[in-house]
Order: structure tokens, then sequence, then C-alpha cells
């Protein structure tokens, strides 16, 4: 199933995905769901990844180092 998304865009992205899809015979739609996919990784990786440091940073949240990890599993030599 795929859902509808609408969004504003200015003027210079609308008149460039415009001249793309004029040039390329394809959809402005094709253009900006390849660039959500595309770069989805890519957004999901730096907010989660602010979302850990706001954490580290507060204390909510603790790191170990391997030597601890592996003295606590009990595979230290």
């Amino acid at each position: 199933m795929s859902r509808m998304i609408n969004f504003r865009a200015e003027d210079e992205l609308h008149a460039r995905l415009e001249r793309l899809a004029t040039l390329t015979g394809r959809t402005k739609t094709f253009y900006v769901r390849e660039a959500v996919v595309n770069y989805m990784d890519d957004l999901e990786d730096i907010y989660l990844a602010d979302q850990v440091m706001d954490r580290l940073e507060s204390g909510a949240e603790t790191t170990y180092s391997l030597d601890e990890l592996e003295r606590e599993l009990g595979l230290a030599d």
C-alpha cells in the first residue's frame, strides 16, 4: 500500500524538478520518491545518533569499553 505525502517546494526546487522531469520523461514524483528513498537511511542515522548523544551527555545512557564488557561476560584473559 502506498500513501500520498504533500509538501511545499521552493520555486527553485520546483523548477529543477520540472526541468529534470521534462528532460527525462519521468515524473516529478518519481524523483522526489527517489530522493527520499536514497536519503532516508542517512537521515535516520543522523537524527537517531543525535538522540543517543543527548542521552550520553545527560548521563541517561552509559557506554562500556570492550575490556569492561569482556570482564563482565567472563571472557577476559
